[in-house]
């Protein structure tokens, strides 16, 4: 039985591993693909290298942001490099990486465009002309690409012998991306710049205002102001507020002069030396265009300025993404930074677990367990507990690792992560099927003294208890207790031993009952004593992880999309039934179904799963099938919704989270839910993390949150209140105006 135990536990460390290793980090073979042509428009030529990313991944612009390399391309005949005119680059999308990290660059398919006057072309006509284009592109990983083309321009077409390349577009898609790109005009009336000496040493602050205009829905994954290269200035991240009437960007800047040649200092008068003359790419709201402004600056103020937002009721914030989603203000309870105190809710939340619905089946088990041995010496009854407990906190070591590594490709992970990997279900699904068949009578596990886990005979079942303490961890993982939110958002956002510290605190909380009936066994005494009843109990228990196991399937439906997956498993399972029930009669017929069951398994944890991308998700259709008008979730939804001065009700929920599903049947699926909707005109947003999502976990991130369920109130204001993990009515009234 030990061998069988590592066996478990490497095969569900590596399959939730691997799953989501091919799910999240497959690099495709080509990341960037691109296509050379020309084009003529207007009686201007022009060469054009349109670029096309793979999904998800994206390259930078010429000021690439926090990191990453600006897209380089380089032309040359016989190694000879010659210049070409090139035109302003497409305006670029904002990116969050790494959580804190803020990139500029593109997905999907752009273009560059470069001039050829007449010039131009009768020096390159007939000449093989070489193109060097090289790339930084980034998902969770960053991959440097080059692809060199060579080509030659006879009668204003190309011809190219390189292969690999895209198609070329149409002169109608590229006329649209040409007409779209930034044209330069002159600093409109309505934007002010000012510049300022900041708090910190060698920074200033830029503060910039787009007068009567509040309107930032347009921005999505922009910034209102993104600067070009502009040395010896470091532009950090904008802070954009409502002022009033108008928009207020602000920006720290810190100064690099130390690295120019020559070197120069940070005026102490204010005064530069000679004037630095800074292009802006401006999304002016009022035009509904990219522009490209400049600004002058001869020197800056002396009064410091801070890059904190205005004063409250003067401002309200207007984040749109990532690091600038709205932060809410919470209404639970007193905080404290002491590690004792989060420790303290860790074990009161891993105590309360125990009487959570989605732990009952394994506790009942456990339960059971204890009535086999309440007339054993105290010591064996110990030794059983203590496999339990062993078995809780070595699957919480277990998911501490996991969580870890994650952690350390950037990727963000929640309470009840494991729940969101197909894999990962099926296995518990397997699990929970063969161990209900154990109850059901159909087998028993023979533990190495040659005793066996079905009978009620005493000093037997330690591997028992070690599988049972497994199992209670991982379901609970979908309940997230009082109390355990908190310590958790501490954990995840601390040090790597506190995540350890926190998750052994929660299993000895999960274990704690059974460790005290090691020792008081009187506290079960209450409970009968061992007979016949107890074969029909197991029947019971059993079923009660069938159903368990009905559960997983629906949860296992909402993230195959499709159904050749649920095939495969049924099989499995189907399988699974079939070598158990001919195994006395026909060892051979038994083992090769085994190994029929095992072939199915693996052909089903490496296929390839094509996620759905609607919005409109299983759960968000059966909510709305219950009579409410839900919205999917997004931060751009949230910010109409402010705009529009509307109120607003979010649920971050999941298929997986029992506390979501009890909260559904106890408030938002009741009809007083319903008129208190209707009576308010309040607006309705759903945010599905069944299956992993980076821009949700991020926004939980930022709100103090690991997990879900998670409730907020958007007031009209935009002011943004989190409710925390259990709702009413009332406590929604209470917050909403």
């Amino acid at each position: 039985m030990p061998s069988l135990l590592k066996s478990f536990f490497v095969f569900f460390t590596l399959a939730f591993t691997f799953s989501n290793a091919r799910a999240d980090e497959a690099i495709p073979p080509f990341p960037v693909k691109l296509a050379v042509q020309t084009y003529s428009a207007n009686n201007k030529n022009f060469l054009a290298i349109s670029f096309e990313n793979h999904p998800e991944w994206h390259t930078y612009w010429k000021n690439p942001g926090d990191a990453g390399l600006a897209i380089k391309n380089q032309f040359s005949i016989k190694k000879k490099e010659i210049k070409l005119t090139e035109e302003e680059w497409p305006a670029p999308k904002r990116f969050i990486e790494n959580g804190t990290q803020w990139a500029y660059g593109y997905s999907g398919s752009y273009t560059l465009f470069y001039q050829l006057d007449k010039t131009d072309l009768n020096k390159l006509s007939g000449k093989e002309i070489a193109l060097t284009s090289s790339w930084l592109v980034c998902k969770h990983v960053c991959i440097p690409g080059q692809k060199e083309v060579l080509f030659k321009i006879a009668g204003g077409k190309i011809s190219s012998t390189t292969e690999g390349l895209l198609a070329p577009l149409s002169d109608l898609e590229l006329s649209t991306r040409l007409m779209n790109l930034p044209q330069t005009i002159a600093l409109p009336d309505y934007l002010d710049f000012k510049l300022s000496k900041g708090t910190k040493d060698k920074s200033l602050v830029l503060t910039y205002e787009v007068k009567n205009n509040t309107d930032v829905g347009f921005l999505k994954d922009a910034n209102l102001l993104y600067s070009f290269p502009s040395a010896p200035f470091d532009f950090g991240h904008e802070n954009l507020t409502v002022k009033e009437k108008s928009l207020l960007g602000i920006v720290e800047i810190n100064w690099d002069g130390e690295y120019s040649t020559p070197p120069e200092d940070l005026p102490a008068n204010g005064k530069f030396a000679k004037p630095h003359t800074i292009k802006f790419l401006f999304n002016d709201p009022i035009q509904r265009k990219v522009f490209v402004v400049e600004k002058k600056f001869s020197g800056f103020d002396l009064a410091p300025a801070t890059t904190s937002a205005p004063p409250a009721g003067t401002t309200s914030d207007v984040q749109v993404k990532a690091e600038d989603m709205p932060k809410a203000t919470t209404v639970s309870g007193a905080s404290s930074n002491s590690l004792v105190y989060y420790l303290a809710l860790a074990f009161v939340g891993g105590l309360i677990l125990n009487i959570m619905p989605c732990v009952l089946p394994v506790i009942s088990i456990k339960l059971f367990g204890l009535v086999k041995y309440r007339s054993e010496s105290r010591s064996v009854i110990i030794r059983h507990n203590f496999f339990y407990t062993l078995g809780i906190l070595t699957t919480f070591v277990i998911l501490g690792f996991i969580v870890l590594g994650l952690k350390s490709i950037g990727t963000t992970v929640g309470w009840g992560f494991q729940l969101q990997s197909p894999n990962f279900i099926a296995i518990m699904i397997v699990a929970l099927f063969i161990f209900s068949l154990n109850l059901f009578g159909m087998f028993e596990f023979v533990t190495p003294g040659g005793r066996h886990l079905g009978n009620i005979q005493t000093q037997e079942g330690f591997a028992g208890d070690f599988l049972s303490g497994v199992l209670a961890t991982i379901l609970s993982t979908p309940c997230s207790a009082p109390f355990l939110g908190t310590a958790l958002t501490f954990a995840f956002t601390s040090s790597n031993a506190t995540i350890f510290l926190i998750f052994l605190m929660i299993g000895l909380g999960l274990a704690f009952p059974f460790i005290l009936t090691g020792f008081f066994p009187e506290m079960v005494s209450f409970l009968p004593k061992p007979g016949k009843w107890m074969n029909n109990v197991k029947k019971f228990l059993g079923l009660t992880l069938i159903l368990t196991m009905i559960w997983l399937f629906d949860v296992y439906n909402a993230l195959v999309d499709g159904s050749s997956q649920l095939m495969k498993l049924g099989t499995v399972l189907a399988l699974i039934f079939f070598a158990i029930a001919v195994r006395k009669k026909g060892k051979w017929i038994s083992g090769v179904t085994v190994l029929c069951a095992l072939f199915v398994a693996v052909n089903l944890s490496t296929s390839t799963i094509v996620a759905s991308k609607e919005e409109q998700t299983p759960l968000i259709r059966d909510k709305k099938a219950k009579g409410l008008n839900w919205e999917p979730w997004s931060v751009e939804r949230m910010n109409e919704h402010k705009a529009n001065r509307q109120q607003v009700f979010i649920d971050f929920t999941a298929k997986w989270c029992f506390t979501c599903k009890v909260n559904e049947r106890l408030v938002l699926d009741t009809e007083e839910f319903k008129k208190f909707v209707t009576e308010n005109n309040l607006k309705l947003l759903i945010a599905d993390w069944t299956k992993r999502d980076e821009v949700i976990g991020s926004f939980l991130k930022e709100n103090g949150l690991v997990g879900v369920p998670a409730y907020f109130i958007q007031k009209e204001d935009g002011t943004l209140v989190s409710l925390g993990e259990t709702i009413s009515i009332d406590r929604i009234k209470v917050h909403l105006k």
